[in-house]
């Protein structure tokens, strides 16, 4: 839809979103992967805290999809979906169908990803606990995002920073997933970080997940990366995963009472 100089203003795109979904339940229109660039913006999902938003009283635009709070902006390839799914709507396969998309997408650059139990998205997963460097030269059994409930990272500098996620070794997200079903046909989708300046993350609680980090291609690959190189191979398995895949409900084992 746009990207670059042309990058598309996100109340723009949700207005659009909602014309393709209007169009796809009436079935005139087919499924539908709307791709773009947005300028800086933060958006929060239902699920999104006060103590998770900007401290400084940036902007948020708060929307209709599940999540809570993230970025978008110059380096950040953004996919909203809109496509039907059989009844009854099974939303967690077709999140898993953008992560494994998205998945194939980072190891064709030669970046191994993964999905973390519990947690939406395309991660980049860090060094096992007890390997990883000591914060502000404490143990990491007493790393006060975890014990403290008042501990803000937000408040707290580059120690803390998402953004600075991978010097620490932690496990952090290269693709964010909130999307939203509205009369069987999806809307929203998923960011993936090419090559954005990922200190914009550091103003919130990425997703409101205060014990990981952020990530990009471009830093975890150590290289020059843009969103055009990126854009036909995402295209390429977006296609291959959601033409392919039977959206039928997974089936629930259930064992006796």
């Amino acid at each position: 839809m746009g990207f670059g100089a042309e990058a598309v203003d996100y109340r723009v795109a949700w207005d659009e979103q909602r014309r393709v979904h209007a169009a796809r339940f009436a079935d005139e229109a087919p499924d539908t992967v709307i791709l773009l660039e947005h300028p800086p913006v933060y958006t929060a999902g239902r699920r999104t805290a006060d103590s998770e938003r900007p401290l400084d009283g940036t902007p948020v635009i708060d929307v209709d999809r599940g999540g809570k709070i993230t970025w978008h902006g110059p380096g950040q390839l953004v996919g909203y979906p809109i496509q039907k799914l059989p009844r009854p709507v099974d939303v967690v396969a077709h999140v898993r169908r953008l992560e494994e998309a998205l998945i194939r997408t980072c190891a064709e650059f030669g970046l191994e990803t993964t999905r973390v139990e519990g947690r939406s998205g395309v991660w980049v997963l860090g060094d096992p606990v007890e390997q990883r460097p000591a914060l502000g030269g404490l143990s990491l059994d007493f790393d006060p995002r975890l014990t403290d409930d008042e501990f803000d990272p937000r408040l707290n500098g580059p120690e803390y920073a998402p953004s600075n996620a991978g010097q620490r070794r932690e496990d952090r997200k290269i693709a964010a997933i909130g999307i939203r079903v509205a009369k069987g046909v999806t809307m929203h989708g998923f960011a993936l970080n090419v090559n954005p300046d990922n200190k914009w993350f550091d103003k919130i609680i990425p997703c409101g997940i205060r014990d990981a980090g952020v990530a990009s291609l471009a830093n975890e690959l150590g290289r020059d990366i843009t969103i055009a190189e990126v854009l036909p191979v995402v295209e390429r398995h977006l296609r291959d995963v959601l033409e392919n895949a039977d959206p039928k409900p997974r089936v629930v084992e259930r064992t006796p009472a």
